[in-house]
């Protein structure tokens, strides 16, 4: 089979780098911390990228950018995680920053899904 293009776009290694890194780090977390919203946090956190792989492989534009503005609701759940997680001491503040890198790029592909 041969490579799926979305692993090659910047957004989408963005999005997965952010994701494995969230999970390595929710993990050492205080089990009420991961339970109460460290699972969410992941969930979310991972849908970004697995909404941007299925836009890229839908033929219609309508279509792709359904799937862009869904990862993008996605992403900002994140982002609220992640500043709930600063807030208390779970992550380090900017933790968030990468969240708005990975906005202003997904925005760029929402404009041109191609």
């Amino acid at each position: 089979m041969a490579r799926s293009k979305f692993r090659d776009l910047h957004v989408y290694r963005l999005a997965v780098a952010l994701a494995d890194d969230l999970y390595s780090r929710i993990a050492r977390w205080p089990v009420l911390a991961r339970h109460t919203f460290g699972e969410q946090l992941v969930r979310a956190a991972d849908s970004v990228g697995a909404n941007i792989a299925e836009a890229v492989g839908r033929g219609h534009t309508p279509d792709k950018r359904r799937l862009l503005y869904i990862a993008r609701g996605s992403l900002y759940e994140t982002e609220h995680w992640i500043i709930r997680a600063e807030r208390r001491g779970l992550l380090e503040l900017g933790t968030s920053a990468r969240a708005e890198e990975i906005a202003r790029a997904l925005n760029g592909l929402i404009r041109n899904p191609g």
